[in-house]
């Protein structure tokens, strides 16, 4: 779009509409200016909403009939249109218009084109506010279900590779350093547990959220005798909110969802960075399947994990999106302002980034070949074990701990002088730094020793591991019963 510097210019030069909104220009002799319109128009994204602003419709039909305020055969007419006009929205026949600026008010104008004269008492006892937040609350409940479901997925993947590779060993590290042997199931079940509270999360913010606003009205509710208690039964939602003006001006809700959707997408770019290093040549851990690699365009070698990549990178647009409403939120008076129509496009995009990277992660995690041997390789660097030879001086020696640590960086100091492994020092090795080692201390110092010992509930031993992927297998298998 061609700039316009001088705002004079633009009240000028801009085409003018041909007369006031026909759903709320009473008062008005005009019609808006084209900029007016265009930046007052949500039709573009929140035609995402067009199904569950029928669904409310038909709800809110419904009981306007059951309350004497509506005769049966208006609602009957009105019912039909709605079918009619969720016919044409399926079929991609519905036509859109920036004039008549969201979903809410195209359903009206096509459902008058329909039925006439019956059109016009559908809002009777409901304002745009109540509806748009009615609306979005049943659009971000429909999307939470789905990212459950997915990320139910995600947890089956990481689960059956985890199952696949209970003993498979690897560094374990901290600070990006060589720390501790454990095995590749224990690692994947890491990320097992923090999607499980992803989807917590979402489950916690899908309840805080099953109220229903509609009824509200603009902000004080209405004098019609409506019964919101049976509105908010027919949209599945627990009841209806209690307060008139919370309700239309509250989106604490989608703030709810976008964090739950941040969280989730930290956690996907933990996993991505973590595929990424793993495919590098430097691990060579993992290879990324040609399904979820691309080229390079100039270097005919390369196999890049673009996919894992841009995981990563769409976190920051899913985190972008929670911090931008949150920012538009934080100075409104109540009730609603027009600045909460920039809750949803960002809220739209997110959730669907979000889907898309879940379902992008699960194909990576099955297909990925897993390296053993280059994973147990990488475990003869940086000494893992010298842990484990601390313990066995406090556990058969009887040494404080502070004194075996610092006896065992005493004997990694040699190792490093020798240029060996702390498995390939020997006995007389040991007995310089510390006269009282015994023979079977050397045991503990292979990797596999290591990771067998450690049986402490939630560690990493190989038996632990298949008792865990039990365990998740269970909890996945009841919730899918929920």
């Amino acid at each position: 779009m061609k700039r316009v510097r001088n705002p004079k210019v633009a009240k000028t030069t801009a085409r003018k509409a041909t007369g006031a909104n026909p759903l709320w220009g009473g008062r008005f002799a005009s019609g808006p200016d084209a900029l007016m319109e265009k930046v007052n128009a949500s039709i573009g994204f929140d035609k995402e909403l067009a199904a569950q602003d029928l669904a409310q419709s038909r709800a809110h039909c419904t009981m306007l009939v059951e309350a004497g305020i509506l005769t049966a055969r208006d609602g009957n007419a009105i019912l039909k249109g709605l079918d009619r006009v969720a016919r044409e929205i399926a079929a991609g026949t519905f036509t859109y218009t920036a004039a008549l600026e969201d979903i809410h008010m195209h359903v009206e104008s096509r459902l008058a084109e329909l039925i006439g004269e019956p059109a016009g008492r559908l809002h009777t006892a409901r304002s745009r506010n109540d509806q748009v937040a009615t609306d979005f609350r049943l659009w971000v409940r429909d999307a939470i279900d789905r990212l459950d479901a997915q990320l139910g997925q995600l947890q089956r993947v990481l689960v059956d590779r985890a199952a696949e590779h209970f003993d498979t060993i690897l560094p374990g590290l901290t600070h990006l350093q060589p720390a501790q042997p454990v095995t590749f199931g224990h690692h994947l079940l890491a990320y097992f547990e923090m999607f499980d509270r992803d989807r917590g999360r979402m489950r916690d913010c899908r309840a805080r959220l099953n109220e229903s606003p509609l009824g509200a009205a603009a902000l004080a509710g209405t004098s019609y005798p409506i019964d919101r208690h049976r509105t908010a039964k027919l949209l599945g939602f627990t009841g209806p909110t209690a307060n008139s003006m919370d309700s239309v001006s509250a989106r604490d809700f989608v703030l709810e969802f976008l964090s739950a959707c941040s969280i989730a997408a930290v956690h996907l770019s933990r996993l991505g960075e973590e595929l990424v290093l793993w495919a590098s040549p430097r691990f060579r851990f993992v290879r990324l399947s040609d399904a979820f690699s691309t080229g390079s365009s100039i270097m005919p070698q390369k196999r890049n994990p673009d996919a894992a990549e841009l995981v990563r990178a769409k976190a920051g647009r899913i985190v972008g999106a929670l911090t931008g409403l949150l920012v538009t939120m934080k100075g409104l008076p109540l009730t609603y302002s027009k600045d909460m129509q920039e809750d949803k496009e960002p809220t739209f995009a997110a959730a669907d980034q979000l889907e898309l990277c879940v379902q992008v992660m699960a194909g990576m995690m099955a297909d990925l070949t897993v390296d053993k041997e280059a994973m147990l390789s990488a475990t003869h660097e940086g000494f893992l074990t010298a842990t484990d030879l601390a313990d066995w001086l406090v556990q058969k020696l009887g040494l404080p701990f502070r004194e075996a640590h610092g006896v065992v960086g005493r004997i990694v100091r040699r190792a490093e002088e020798r240029g060996c492994g702390l498995e390939q020092l020997t006995l007389a090795d040991l007995r310089l730094i510390e006269p009282r080692i015994k023979a079977e201390a050397q045991k503990v110092l292979s990797v596999q020793a290591a990771v067998a010992r450690r049986k402490s509930y939630g560690g990493t031993a190989p038996e632990l591991v298949r008792k865990s992927v039990a365990a998740a297998r269970a909890r996945l298998a009841r919730r899918s019963k929920r």
